[in-house]
């Protein structure tokens, strides 16, 4: 970019991505491993030919039959326009900074966190402010408060369970979060289908708080990542701000057809589901008993560690055809649950790494 008037907090910046590359054992982005059956790809194939022949039309702006499908999904009592939908969840964050955010106003979040919070304060020049998690990756919730007092964010994003750190927020410290704030909330619970039997999701606490908001992505459970499928729960209010920075037509006719036919098929999409919690809580106990840390996960990847250098550990193993993430606090990787033929190959492949000088503990 040099000689170009590029702003200047871009200068010397990358794009953000996860590395993409063909090995046998893909477990990095959270990906659900089970595709979609045969019978719901047909349908999926006859629903986007009859979209085709209208597509020199655009499609439906507001998406509104498409979010009222994720409406009856979310339960709750929410309606078509309690709910937004956009490109993923990182489009619906997006335009929640548009929307709330901005030059003077700030974004509060807890590290470690998602790593893309920061690109999206950084793109609508909103402050980014982060307040620590305990060493467990919990929050303290007289310290968030205290937190949220003093630095009066405009924004808080509180990612349920948390990424990379697999960590669930209980509905007491969101509460006392959204008690807190004076701004507007929103809970990120892109991995909540994964979370453990009797996690409540904030939902719950929708009717409680008009300024927060809930984000779920189609990406994950649903094995619908190259879908780009992200939306939003809140107070219709909430959401009609949203649709004020939407660029026009931002989901195309093609997106939202096969979304409708993915929610249609929810409970054979989602049947994977439980396979992956109990290969995730698997591999976490036998990451414990090979000694190594490891985070208490409710989402669908596990955070372990400390490695004296996890790039070695993370080379050495994509040596093998494993690829994992390096992500988090120094010393930790993440790898996604998968598979059980690719749970083996990690557990073959870090269980050689481990007796090696690549393998060196903290």
């Amino acid at each position: 970019m040099t000689g170009l008037p590029v702003r200047p907090e871009l200068v010397g910046e990358v794009p953000y991505g996860a590395p993409q590359l063909d090995v046998p054992y893909l477990l990095n982005v959270n990906e659900n491993p089970y595709p979609p059956s045969d019978a719901v790809a047909a349908e999926i194939a006859t629903a986007v030919a009859a979209a085709v022949k209208t597509m020199n039309r655009y499609p439906e702006r507001d998406a509104v039959a498409l979010r009222a499908d994720l409406a009856a999904y979310l339960g709750h009592g929410l309606t078509a326009d309690q709910v937004w939908a956009a490109n993923g969840s990182n489009e619906v964050m997006l335009h929640v900074l548009m929307a709330f955010g901005g030059p003077g106003r700030s974004v509060l979040s807890f590290a470690p966190t998602y790593s893309m919070y920061p690109e999206y304060a950084r793109d609508t020049h909103t402050a980014w402010v982060t307040f620590p998690r305990r060493d467990d990756f919990t929050i303290d919730p007289v310290a968030a408060v205290d937190a949220i007092h003093d630095r009066q964010p405009d924004v808080i994003f509180v990612a349920s369970p948390n990424n990379p750190t697999g960590t669930a927020v209980p509905s007491e410290t969101l509460r006392a979060i959204a008690t807190a704030a004076t701004g507007v909330v929103v809970v990120d619970e892109a991995y909540h289908e994964f979370a453990r039997t009797g996690t409540p999701s904030a939902l719950g606490l929708l009717p409680e708080f008009p300024r927060l908001a809930i984000t779920r992505t189609m990406s994950k459970a649903f094995a619908f990542a190259g879908g780009r499928v992200g939306y939003l729960a809140a107070s219709r209010e909430f959401v009609d701000a949203l649709r004020v920075v939407r660029l026009p037509y931002h989901l195309s006719a093609i997106t939202q057809t096969v979304a409708r036919v993915a929610l249609a098929h929810a409970d054979e999409l989602l049947a994977a589901v439980d396979r992956l919690r109990a290969n995730r809580d698997d591999l976490a106990a036998w990451l414990a008993d090979s000694g190594l840390q490891v985070a208490d996960s409710d989402a669908n990847f596990v955070l372990f560690g400390r490695f004296a250098d996890r790039q070695a550990v993370w080379q050495a193993l994509l040596d093998e055809g494993v690829l994992i993430r390096v992500v988090g606090p120094e010393g930790w990787l993440r790898v996604s649950a998968g598979t059980d033929e690719e749970m083996a190959a990690f557990k073959a492949a870090l269980d050689q790494v481990l007796k090696t000088e690549e393998g060196r503990l903290q």
